[in-house]
């Protein structure tokens, strides 16, 4: 998993057919996603029961690039081992999952695979600094964590820019996650993100025997954010 500031689409299987993963997981592939997101939810730290670690494990062997797993538990720490033996490529924890960040971060990287620190909309940029030089990617969130097919929140394109000036020359990726369409695709990727997360915008209009409305919705964004930064 070489670093590259090339945006990246990242397809949420929180909006893919949830009886038939891995043929949706292939299909995305084929059809241009540069990495699969993965949305880990609790019950608890956000509205909204997803995936566990064998969910991961099973969809594993279907991904042949980058598993993205974003992890919206509380408390995250006891739960890093499993989602790291499921397969994951970045486990991305949130700030606000608990008191000892700089410790889930340091047990992800344990691991040996890329750790990922994601923010909600109300959190600042603060405490992100101390922790630059742990994390692999900032995932920013542009909506409220918790379900699929919200509204973007504008206000959040000056933090991206921000965290990007922040980051300088470093190897982070920024990853937007909520609302990316073909509208708000540029609009992150000029501030500075290089990983977009789409659900909706992505399965929309395709199904896996059916997937080409998955290509043209892969294409379309990446062609909007790419416009952006020429």
């Amino acid at each position: 998993m070489s670093f590259s500031r090339a945006i990246k689409i990242a397809p949420s299987i929180l909006s893919a057919d949830f009886a038939n993963f891995g043929a949706e997981c292939d299909a995305i592939e084929a059809q241009g996603a540069d990495w699969v997101h993965v949305d880990v939810m609790d019950g608890h730290f956000v509205p909204n029961i997803t995936f566990g670690p064998s969910t991961c494990a099973a969809i594993r062997k279907h991904i042949k690039g980058v598993m993205d797993v974003h992890l919206m538990i509380a408390p995250v720490d006891s739960y890093i081992d499993a989602f790291a033996q499921s397969g994951a490529d970045v486990l991305t924890a949130h700030l606000e999952a608990g008191p000892h960040i700089h410790r889930t971060l340091q047990a992800i990287r344990a691991h040996g695979i890329k750790a990922g620190l994601a923010l909600n909309p109300g959190t600042g940029l603060d405490a992100v600094g101390h922790l630059l030089d742990m994390v692999d990617l900032v995932c920013v969130m542009t909506v409220n964590p918790g379900f699929g097919g919200q509204k973007f929140i504008n206000s959040q394109i000056a933090k991206v820019q921000s965290l990007r000036a922040m980051i300088g020359d470093r190897p982070i990726h920024i990853e937007i996650d909520g609302g990316v369409t073909t509208e708000t695709a540029p609009l992150v990727a000029a501030a500075g993100a290089d990983v977009l997360v789409a659900g909706s915008a992505v399965f929309k209009g395709g199904s896996v025997s059916a997937p080409q409305a998955y290509g043209d919705n892969i294409r379309a964004i990446r062609a909007a954010a790419e416009a952006a930064i020429r």
